[in-house]
């Protein structure tokens, strides 16, 4: 087998957001779920500061055979973003591919985050903004959108499912905090369909 389709089987995530915002948790669930339907995953975060408020990155990778790779991840094929003010503060579409997934945690659109020249050459099925913590306060009672965009990624990518998303969070919450979440990254999953049939009926128009 030829090294381009090696290559091709690896998927590679980047997320960024804030301390206290579950970053690594949702790389590790995010492994977990691919892990359960049978394929290779790695989940770690960049080391330094992880204090309450401070930018912080996970990273995570699917495959369908063993990773070896271990350093992080420069050339993501998708970039989950749980803080939309990192955009002003962070690279964080550094090194991203140019057929990749965008996830935003925001309401807003990406022309009215200023975004919209940016991801212009991008597939329109591959950009999504997600109100994902407004979806959280609501199920969770917390503004913690980890779950949420996971959820968001399931729909975005159809990499992995919603149930496999699902008991993930409930390998990793007690039984009452992993039902809100689950119920969040249902949401989620949902609002990105919509939108993405939204936006397949407008390319249609």
């Amino acid at each position: 087998m030829g090294a381009l389709e090696e290559e091709a089987r690896l998927f590679q995530i980047r997320i960024h957001g804030r301390g206290g915002q579950g970053v690594v948790t949702a790389a590790e669930m995010l492994s977990v779920a691919a892990f359960l339907e049978g394929r290779h995953a790695q989940a770690f975060p960049s080391f330094g500061s992880e204090r309450t408020g401070a930018p912080v990155v996970a990273y995570c990778r699917l495959d369908d055979r063993e990773i070896r790779l271990r350093e992080p991840i420069l050339q993501p094929d998708a970039i989950l973003i749980q803080d939309p003010t990192l955009l002003n503060q962070v690279d964080v579409f550094g090194g991203l591919r140019r057929d990749g997934y965008i996830l935003i945690n925001t309401a807003r659109s990406f022309r009215a985050l200023g975004l919209a020249e940016f991801v212009k050459d991008f597939p329109a099925q591959h950009l999504h903004t997600v109100p994902a913590t407004e979806i959280a306060m609501k199920r969770v009672g917390r503004p913690v959108p980890n779950a949420a965009l996971l959820g968001a990624f399931a729909a975005a990518t159809g990499l992995i499912s919603l149930e496999s998303v699902g008991k993930a969070i409930r390998e990793k919450f007690p039984a009452k905090i992993a039902e809100g979440n689950i119920l969040a990254a249902s949401d989620a999953f949902k609002h990105v369909r919509q939108e993405a049939g939204a936006k397949h009926h407008a390319q249609a128009d």
